[in-house]
């Protein structure tokens, strides 16, 4: 008889958890996102020499939610990496903006890099910005459509951007 029960609340939790919404994960459990950058995305398309390259993102949006599953804090981690981009390419900035394809907005959530804090000796390279604040009243829509919002990076060439991506929900 335990067994029956023990097995009955492993169906009831994954069935619990299976039901809910792509949006409603428990706190804890963060929610992943990538993007492909590209110089040709950006709005007007990126030419002359930073035109050649291209890198990604992966963002993990931490959750705190309250009993009643509402976002309550939100923080996020990027991972972004860069490749065929001039050597000595400085980031000025990164960002995640709201708007579909095509579409310019202003930033939501800004990496706030400093001056030099990224720089590609050979023009390919990595970095990392961790606990960056996103406030909720982004984080609810960025759920619930993710490719309604791209991330960017800038240069001082291309003060605009220099690659962009549409924002893909992965978890």
């Amino acid at each position: 008889m335990k067994r029956f029960a023990v097995a009955a609340s492993v169906a009831a939790l994954a069935l619990g958890l299976s039901a809910c919404g792509s949006d409603s994960a428990p706190s804890g459990l963060p929610a992943l996102f990538t993007a492909t950058l590209l110089p040709s995305n950006e709005v007007p398309p990126v030419t002359g020499a930073e035109a050649g390259g291209s890198g990604s993102v992966t963002i993990t949006l931490n959750l705190t939610r309250d009993g009643g599953g509402n976002i309550t804090a939100a923080t996020a981690d990027f991972n972004v990496t860069v490749t065929g981009f001039p050597a000595g390419m400085a980031l000025t900035a990164a960002h995640i903006h709201p708007g579909a394809a095509g579409v310019v907005a202003g930033p939501v959530v800004d990496l706030a890099l400093s001056a030099g804090e990224v720089t590609f000796a050979t023009g390919s390279g990595s970095f990392t910005k961790n606990g960056i604040i996103v406030a909720v009243a982004q984080a609810d829509p960025m759920l619930a459509n993710a490719g309604g919002f791209y991330f960017n990076i800038h240069t001082s060439a291309n003060p605009g951007g220099v690659a962009r991506g549409q924002l893909t929900r992965t978890q």
